[in-house]
């Protein structure tokens, strides 16, 4: 398969374009007139200073993902649709991923798209753009890139299952390392064994939201990934219990608190759905 990246997408999409995709859905002139307004404003640097730009669409808004998306819906899905009609592909904004049946169908399929993009005054990103060979059981080749990853998740060999209970290698999707290390940063700025003002219910309202999207998404395949996650979550909370109540400063004493509070609410944490039995 191809595993696809666009170099400076938001910076170098041309306004032209991205104008006449805007026109083949409205003919409302209103709508042509402010569109072009937004592509030509000005971005103000940090220091005050106005930098002219001559393409792209500025990032941080709600705007520039819907221009940018409906232009690459005829820069590149309509495009592909039209060439290579029988090849299945996926798109998000700027990232996209090919399925072929061979590394020639994959090599003449790169070399299309290469010349599309160019077409389009767009390029792909040397280093991100590949062609991955999905190894597994049945498939043993060697091959210098035997991974993707593709909107947080991780495709790669990995242990599974049969439903008759026989292991096996195969090609399945999990939690990506960059993903991980993402939420780990946000788990660790909330600094949830200082919050001793709040109580364990006020904990649960304002992690259980958070927590159980992360659990919706990227738990939707191969979850175990997802684990030692949650975990550490919950070994926050035992940090917390230790800290904000003086006569379970032992663990001992904490670990009997974690056991009973498991017991009496087993869902007032979204993880312990998962993780009920960690301490």
């Amino acid at each position: 398969m191809i595993d696809l990246d666009i170099q400076k997408f938001f910076d170098s999409v041309r306004w032209d374009l991205i104008v006449k995709a805007v026109q083949a859905h409205t003919d409302a002139v209103w709508v042509k007139l402010y569109v072009e307004r937004w592509l030509r404003a000005p971005l103000q640097l940090p220091d005050g200073s106005l930098q002219q730009r001559d393409r792209g669409t500025p990032q941080g808004s709600a705007v520039s993902p819907v221009l940018a998306n409906l232009f690459m819906h005829y820069a590149f899905d309509t495009w592909f649709v039209r060439t290579y009609p029988d090849v299945q592909f996926e798109r998000y904004a700027d990232d996209a991923v090919v399925h072929c049946g061979s590394e020639r169908q994959a090599r003449e399929v790169l070399a299309a798209l290469e010349r599309r993009m160019d077409d389009v005054g767009l390029r792909l990103h040397p280093d991100k753009t590949r062609i991955v060979y999905c190894k597994d059981g049945n498939r043993r080749r060697s091959y210098e890139h035997t991974s993707f990853t593709f909107l947080g998740y991780t495709f790669q060999a990995r242990e599974a299952r049969s439903r008759r209970g026989v292991n096996f290698t195969s090609f399945l999707p999990a939690i990506s390392k960059d993903a991980l290390k993402k939420i780990s940063r946000g788990i660790r700025s909330w600094r949830i064994h200082m919050r001793m003002h709040m109580t364990f219910h006020e904990l649960a309202r304002w992690l259980n939201p958070i927590v159980r999207g992360w659990m919706q998404y990227y738990g939707r395949f191969y979850r175990f990934a997802l684990h030692p996650l949650l975990m550490r979550i919950n070994a926050y909370l035992m940090r917390w219990i230790r800290k904000k109540y003086r006569r379970l400063r032992t663990f001992k004493k904490a670990h009997a608190c974690w056991k009973r509070i498991t017991l009496q609410h087993p869902r007032l944490f979204a993880q312990w759905a998962w993780t009920p039995g960690f301490w």
